[in-house]
């Protein structure tokens, strides 16, 4: 409306559930093959179960989330053959973000890397493996958005979704910590030396190394 003044519109219960359910399972709160308890959890968030349902249909969509007749929404787990096809798409997909990302050349996003890369590795040195998953995640999604494509970072924000509790497992072994730091100090040396092809080299690396690691603790299968 002209000349007024513009508020952020507030969020719906389902809105709120949704953001809340997201946030818990991808900080590993709500750990894979956990039961979604709807009462209990409809109850602590103070809302009724029909924003509830209608948030667990949303994260159903995303993957987040199963339904199992007679059972209930169980936060969905991943077998390596999951995992390994989730990094494969996210592997096609940042390279298009993170190179169109550097035609672009957003000024100060390497500063902006760098202070979040400050965070990884303060979290990284104390062992804290909640704050480490949480800072490294914003380091890769400031990259990835600074493609100014908001359809394809919202695709891949799906697809880290999807795989952040299993993230913070890999962060529970102090040398994944520190292979994960040095593999970021790479791509900001690239990304300052706007060697592109350096840049998604590392990036590749970084991805293949987490994949091999989750290897060892997952099952080739689903439902192994």
């Amino acid at each position: 409306m002209s000349g007024a003044v513009e508020r952020r519109r507030p969020r719906t219960a389902q809105q709120f559930v949704l953001e809340e359910l997201r946030g818990a399972i991808t900080s590993g709160e709500l750990r894979p093959g956990a039961p979604i308890r709807q009462d209990a959890l409809a109850a602590r968030l103070e809302v009724s179960r029909v924003p509830l349902r209608e948030a667990l249909k949303t994260l159903e969509a995303e993957g987040l989330v199963v339904h199992h007749v007679h059972r209930g929404y169980f936060v969905a787990e991943l077998s390596f053959a999951d995992l390994e096809e989730i990094y494969r798409i996210r592997a096609l997909l940042e390279t298009e973000a993170v190179g169109r990302a550097m035609e672009l050349g957003a000024e100060g996003l390497a500063d902006t890397l760098a202070a979040i890369q400050d965070e990884v590795e303060r979290a990284a040195g104390a062992g804290d493996v909640t704050a480490m998953a949480e800072a490294n995640r914003r380091f890769h999604l400031a990259l990835i958005d600074a493609c100014g494509m908001p359809r394809l970072v919202r695709m891949i924000t799906t697809l880290w979704d999807a795989t952040d509790a299993y993230r913070s497992l890999y962060y529970t072994d102090p040398g994944h910590r520190a292979q994960a730091v040095r593999e970021h100090r790479a791509v900001l040396d690239a990304l300052r030396a706007s060697d592109r092809s350096s840049v998604l080299a590392r990036l590749d690396d970084h991805r293949a190394h987490a994949v091999e690691a989750l290897r060892k603790v997952l099952p080739p299968e689903a439902g192994a």
